[in-house]
């Protein structure tokens, strides 16, 4: 199967049911299909080799979705908030595509030299146009369905390549056809170039499931449309969630249902929190990576329940687990030998299975011989099977679902005339997952103080991605050879030691 088989049975099976958008003036599903067929048609005549959407979510990515498969050609959801230099180097990578870009985005398209238009434009073409006698082109389930660029391990991020097949193996693996009952509705925070996102769009729509999209998040406008749409389903990050709970607004919600998390560590605090809150809710914490087509692992909401009330250690620890594993993934721990580690014991997360990518643009596939792929992520199971994630075998800064690379604000740390060596790191924080923290070694005969340092950041990259604290120490814990070690940079912000 391919994804544009999923649509054509949403189409079939219930075919006027609104699948996306708000209640009035949403795509039905057979809608949907009529757009998929006419948008796709203008990518063949455009000689496209690729879709690329530039813009915040919205009723425009459901289609460009579908539309991309039904093309035969791959959606590549790029990052609205990336600076024009990164973003120039990304749209080098695909020369040939069609771009569909948000009006402020769209000159930069051009500039690249893309044929674009602008969201609204393109996704109105679509729904005017006739598709009566659409050519209907079938697509392979081996070929290229998303790519998805990683957020901020380098400065070069690669693509992910998720295939049809991955895709639907995903959704097949998740969800029932048409399980969903026709009032339910599931409100979609996370940006399209994020694979929930992706992953969203089609769960929702096989089973029926009514998308709304929240192109701006603040706690208050998703409170809002929770009750404004009657929202049953919803997704969104740790860090959403705990500004959603610390928030003072009506927080009653009546119709909510289910409200699933993931992409980041989840803070126990606010998780017991949520529960406290909205007790008739069924809690999800959903595991998973773009390589992995989102879900690998699931806790689901009798476990969630189970553990805040138990009096059981090993039970109310499992509010801090990730789940067990899919029926469709294979999970191992690992040393570094490559040798199975015992429940306990942390190593190499591990999996395998039909969902599972691991391919890259332009790298191959990052498995081993038996088709494991390595997550990069530590962590251990439990007796029972319960996995928990100890934190990710990389430097990589995981803030508010987003990925960091320290290397980037190193650099720019290192621009200023008084930094003579420095250190970034993620440090656990309740909000965002974790926080960025630096530590700074100042030239002798020379100052600088850190809220001038936090300035110097900001102005070279967003705010993001700027330090949350600066310290300045005499010198930084490195190896004889000169590798920083980092978990004591970590170990020493954390004790709260040489605070400035």
């Amino acid at each position: 199967m391919n994804v544009t088989m999923l649509l054509d049975m949403a189409a079939e099976g219930f075919a006027d049911r609104v699948v996306t958008g708000r209640r009035d003036g949403g795509l039905t599903a057979a809608e949907l299909r009529a757009c998929s067929l006419a948008a796709a048609a203008g990518i063949r005549e455009a000689g496209a080799d690729a879709l690329l959407f530039l813009d915040v979510n919205g009723p425009a990515f459901p289609v460009a979705l579908c539309a991309a498969a039904r093309a035969g050609v791959p959606l590549v959801p790029v990052n609205y908030r990336l600076g024009e230099e990164q973003l120039a180097l990304l749209l080098a990578n695909h020369p040939k595509a069609l771009g569909i870009a948000g009006p402020d985005r769209l000159e930069a398209l051009e500039r690249a030299g893309l044929r674009a238009h602008t969201s609204e434009e393109w996704l109105r073409a679509a729904r005017e146009a006739d598709v009566t006698d659409a050519e209907e082109i079938f697509t392979e389930p081996d070929s290229p369905a998303v790519i998805i660029y990683t957020s901020g391990t380098t400065s070069a991020p690669k693509g992910v390549l998720l295939r049809h097949a991955n895709l639907v193996s995903y959704v097949l693996g998740t969800v029932e056809f048409a399980s969903a009952e026709p009032d339910e509705a599931a409100l979609m925070s996370v940006p399209p170039y994020h694979i929930a996102a992706v992953a969203n769009v089609l769960t929702n729509l096989y089973a029926g499931r009514r998308t709304v999209v929240l192109e701006r998040f603040t706690p208050e406008e998703w409170l809002r449309l929770v009750r404004d749409e009657g929202i049953t389903n919803a997704m969104v990050v740790p860090t959403m969630l705990a500004r959603i709970v610390d928030s003072g607004a009506d927080k009653t919600l009546p119709a909510l249902r289910g409200l699933a998390y993931g992409g980041a560590p989840m803070p126990s605090v606010v998780i017991e929190r949520a529960l406290r809150t909205w007790p008739h809710v069924g809690f999800v914490n959903a595991y998973g990576l773009t390589e992995t087509s989102s879900t690998i692992a699931v806790l689901g909401p009798e476990d969630h329940r189970a553990a805040l009330v138990s009096d059981a250690p090993v039970v109310r620890a499992r509010l801090a687990s990730v789940g067990r594993p899919v029926p469709a993934v294979e999970l191992e721990i690992r040393d570094y030998d490559d040798r199975l580690l015992p429940p306990g014991q942390k190593g190499r997360v591990c999996v395998r299975g039909e969902q599972v990518s691991a391919e890259y643009v332009g790298h191959g596939k990052a498995v081993d011989a038996r088709g494991f792929f390595d997550t990069r992520d530590h962590g251990y199971l439990d007796e029972d099977g319960y996995l928990f994630i100890a934190g990710r075998a990389d430097d990589t800064i995981i803030r508010g679902a987003e990925n960091i690379a320290p290397a980037e604000i190193e650099d720019v740390l290192m621009r200023h005339p008084a930094v003579q060596d420095v250190a970034v790191v993620g440090v656990p924080d309740d909000e965002w997952g974790q926080r960025i923290e630096a530590v700074v070694v100042v030239r002798p005969g020379t100052t600088a103080e850190p809220d001038e340092l936090r300035g110097f950041v900001r102005e070279a990259l967003r705010g993001s991605k700027t330090p949350d604290r600066i310290e300045i120490w005499d010198e930084l814990p490195r190896t004889p050879t000169g590798k920083l070690v980092r978990r004591h940079v970590v170990t020493r912000l954390r004790s709260g030691a040489d605070e400035v």
